[in-house]
Parts: C-alpha cells; sequence; structure tokens
C-alpha cells in the first residue's frame, strides 16, 4: 500500500510543484522600469548622478534568458534582488557617451553631459542597480550603484504620452516572446506622414528580406511611431540648417558629416513608451546621405537620395546600421575618416563580434567558421584597394557630385573584389574598425565594410542570430 501512497503523491502533487513560479514571476511583474541619468565627464573623468525612475508599459524583453550571455556593449546594467543580493538581471548596451568620451573634444578634457536610460522588468521588491564600464582590457567594473524601492513615491507613474499613433506592420505573437523592433520618424511633418508610412514599410521589407532576419521572421515583430514634427528634415549645422522635431536628430554630430545622432534620449524613451520595444530605428526625413547606430540604443538613416540612381543607398543605411545597434557588429571598413581617436586601443580584443585584433591566431574567436586551410591572416588585395583609396582622398570633397563619384569607385572595388580567390570564404583581412594595421575582418566584403547591397558576411550573420535567439525566447 506504501507503493500506492507514494504513486498518489507523485501523480496528484507533481504537477502543482511543476507551477513554482518561474525567476520572473518572483522578481517581477510584467512592467518596465525606467532609469534615466545623466552622464558627465571627459577622457579621463567620468560622473553618473540618477535623475529619475519611471513604472512603463509591459516588459517586451525576454522572461526567459534575464541575464546576459552575450556579453556586448561597452556598459552593462545589473539588478541585484536587496534582500538576498542575488544577480536577477543584465544587459550590455552601449551609450552616445561611450562613443563621445574617444573624440579629440573629450581628451581635450572639455566636459560633456548625456541623458540615458536603462530599460529593466518592474522589480516587486527592492533592487539595488548597477552599472559598469569595461576598462582598458575588456573587463567590466562597477561605476555607478542606486537602491530602486519599486513601491516608493519617487518611481514616476505618470503616462508620458504623446498621442502619436502607433502603427504594427508585422507582428509573430507576443512581445515577450519575440524580438521587438520599433521604428520612429524625424523631420515628418503633418504633410510628410503619408511618407513615413511607405518609408516604414520599406524598412520593414527590407529587413525581412535580408539574411538572417529572413529566416526569422517568425520571430520579430515590428511597430512604428507616427511621430508629428513641426517642420520637415532635420538639423544639418555646417550648412546652418535648423528644424524643429522632436527627437532633435541632427547630422554632425561629434563634428562628423555624416553622422546622424540625438541627444534627446529623454523625449526619445517617452515617445516610445508608446509601444514595446527591445530595439529602436530612427528614420530620418532627409535625402543627404547619412546614418548611424550604437549597440542596444538606436539606429538612424536617411530615407531618401538625392540622385535616383542611387536608391539603394537606403536599403544600405537601413541594415548597416542597424547591425550596429541590434549585434554590436563593428564597422569593417577602415579608409573613411571618423572622430574617434582612440576607439579600439591597440593590443586588445575588441568585443564586436566581426572584428578582432588577432592577439591568438590559432583561437580566433570566429574560428568555426574558417576552413582548415585557410592562413590566418588571410591575403587579399589590400596594397591595390588602398591605392585606390589614395586617389579618392586628393579628390575634392567640396565638389559638386564628390559623394556620387566615390560610389561609383566604390562599387568598382567591389567588383574587383569578387574576383578574388578568397572572396566568400571565412579568414582574417587587416584592415577594419577605422585601422588599416592591426584589426582584422572575417571576410574580403560584407554589409559591414563596402558601401554595398552585398550580404552580411557568416560571422555577422551568427551575430545577428545569436541576438536574435537570446530575445526570442
Amino acid at each position: 500500500m506504501k507503493f500506492f501512497h507514494w504513486l498518489f503523491l507523485f501523480v496528484f502533487l507533481s504537477p502543482i510543484l511543476g507551477q513554482a513560479a518561474t525567476p520572473f514571476e518572483k522578481y517581477f511583474e510584467n512592467k518596465t522600469l525606467r532609469v534615466d541619468y545623466l552622464h558627465t565627464g571627459t577622457a579621463t573623468t567620468e560622473h553618473i548622478s540618477l535623475e529619475q525612475v519611471y513604472e512603463q508599459g509591459v516588459w517586451a524583453g525576454s522572461r526567459k534568458n534575464l541575464i546576459d550571455t552575450l556579453n556586448l556593449g561597452k556598459f552593462l546594467v545589473k539588478v541585484f534582488d536587496l534582500a538576498t543580493n542575488q544577480l536577477i538581471y543584465s544587459r550590455g548596451f552601449a551609450s552616445v557617451y561611450g562613443e563621445w568620451e574617444t573624440t579629440r573634444e573629450a581628451q581635450d578634457e572639455i566636459f560633456r553631459s548625456f541623458h540615458e536610460s536603462v530599460l529593466l522588468p518592474f522589480p516587486k521588491n527592492s533592487v539595488q542597480v548597477v552599472l559598469a564600464k569595461r576598462d582598458k582590457w575588456m573587463h567590466f567594473q562597477d561605476i555607478f550603484s542606486t537602491v530602486v524601492e519599486p513601491a516608493s513615491r519617487f518611481v514616476n507613474r505618470e503616462k508620458r504620452d504623446y498621442g502619436f499613433k502607433v502603427n504594427t506592420l508585422h507582428e509573430s505573437g507576443a512581445p515577450h516572446e519575440k524580438v521587438d523592433f520599433l521604428i520612429l520618424g524625424d523631420g515628418y511633418s503633418k504633410k510628410d506622414i503619408a511618407k513615413f508610412r511607405k518609408d516604414a514599410e520599406r524598412w520593414k521589407k527590407v529587413i525581412l528580406e535580408t539574411k538572417p532576419f529572413k529566416r526569422n521572421a517568425k520571430k520579430l515583430n515590428i511597430r512604428a511611431i507616427e511621430v508629428i514634427s513641426q517642420d520637415s528634415g532635420i538639423d544639418e549645422p555646417r550648412k546652418n540648417i535648423w528644424k524643429n522635431t522632436p527627437l532633435g536628430c541632427s547630422y554632425n554630430s561629434f563634428d562628423s558629416p555624416r553622422y546622424i545622432l540625438t541627444y534627446e534620449n529623454k523625449v526619445m524613451r517617452d515617445i516610445a513608451s508608446a509601444a514595446p520595444y527591445d530595439f529602436i530605428y530612427i528614420m530620418v526625413n532627409s535625402t543627404r546621405y547619412g546614418g548611424g547606430g550604437i549597440y542596444n540604443l538606436y539606429a538612424t538613416g536617411m530615407t531618401g537620395v538625392e540622385n535616383p540612381e542611387f536608391d539603394w543607398h537606403i536599403d544600405y543605411m537601413f541594415t548597416h546600421e542597424f547591425g550596429h545597434s541590434f549585434a554590436s557588429l563593428g564597422d569593417e571598413y577602415y579608409s573613411s575618416s571618423t572622430s574617434y581617436v582612440d576607439f579600439y586601443p591597440a593590443g586588445v580584443e575588441p568585443e564586436s563580434p566581426n572584428v578582432t585584433a588577432l592577439i591568438d591566431p590559432e583561437n580566433i574567436k570566429w574560428k568555426s567558421f574558417v576552413e582548415e586551410e585557410t592562413p590566418i591572416p588571410t591575403p587579399w588585395s589590400k596594397t591595390h584597394f588602398d591605392s585606390l583609396e589614395a586617389v579618392r582622398r586628393t579628390w575634392d570633397r567640396s565638389a559638386p557630385g564628390y559623394y556620387e563619384k566615390w560610389f561609383k569607385a566604390r562599387q568598382e572595388q567591389v567588383v574587383e573584389m569578387k574576383a578574388s580567390a578568397s572572396y566568400g570564404k571565412v579568414g582574417a583581412f587587416e584592415g577594419a574598425g577605422y585601422s588599416s594595421k592591426g584589426l582584422y575582418r572575417p571576410a574580403i566584403d560584407c554589409r559591414m565594410f563596402s558601401l554595398s547591397t552585398v550580404p552580411f558576411d557568416p560571422v555577422c550573420q551568427a551575430g545577428i542570430q545569436r541576438v536574435i535567439d537570446f530575445y526570442a525566447k
């Protein structure tokens, strides 16, 4: 009889035991906690000060993968249950400040402040929120900590609704089970909203036709918010063009002509809070070439071209910049000028999955993609490529048609690279991350290397797939 007694207990009690709360249900509610702070400093001095904590809508992130295993980004937010000191959530990210501190302005000890946010699942009990930053050896070191009491009157529960319309463009399931992309617009006045809708549909189509997003369509949700600007277009400081737009997007960020960023983080987060999201893309209503992308923050890109012959630049910008913000893919090119002074420190392995310093050639980070007979480093026609770039640098950048001339020359280079015996193979090709020497990329050509619509190389595709799998579980 004892056997049947224990069998009874197992059969009837095991379902009850199986209903124990998951870690998410144990520690969090299905809401979002937004922590806003100011990041101030120079290249050598850094301060973080808490500004405000907000309660927002449903939690869009994964409820299963609460602890970050991607190891991407310059910064890391960690959340500890205050009663037990147990790590219950973490996520890597990058920031405008993290890029700015590598510029000449920061190295000249000029102080700047940037508004930043981290989004967390809403805790049921008091938590300690810690921000960590990679040191020069890429190890995370804590730089800020604060305690948040979710029931406190200091948590702002005001609904920050701008009243902009939210459109669902592609829906595959509940936000916490999918990767949620959110499109915002800047520089679209009321008369431009029809164009915004058309541009958003194009973004959706391009993403869903690009590998590996294409084969993961059922893991993605895409929404768009019709952000209405007072003016059409965005700021172009070097041309003394100034526009009144909610997100304040501007060319010449960090004084780099084609770099588009917004410093209006608070407004961006307030507007975005109208929809669940994991990743943001900001489409700017402009025909001038430009864009930008920062990991786990946002990507930007123009939605028009001055010359119809280069309409494909829009598709390139959509995907190239999103590669930065979605999977922390690094730029694989090295011949274009940037405002960064020491973006990838010498002798240190970058965290970007597609750029390596080749410190250990026998154990290159993408070793599983390299055929056994492929030499590391991998030879390619770099001398010839560099000679063509040297000629381009003699051209007058202010002359009419400069960029069209450059784009055509780059397309010719792509054709030449395709004739190489190493084209299509994965190896370690010198020249990447804004550096001609000392940094290597996985393939001769890739969406992250040349200004073309060639596919993401296998390593970049794997990096994107890894992020999709992390969020869509």
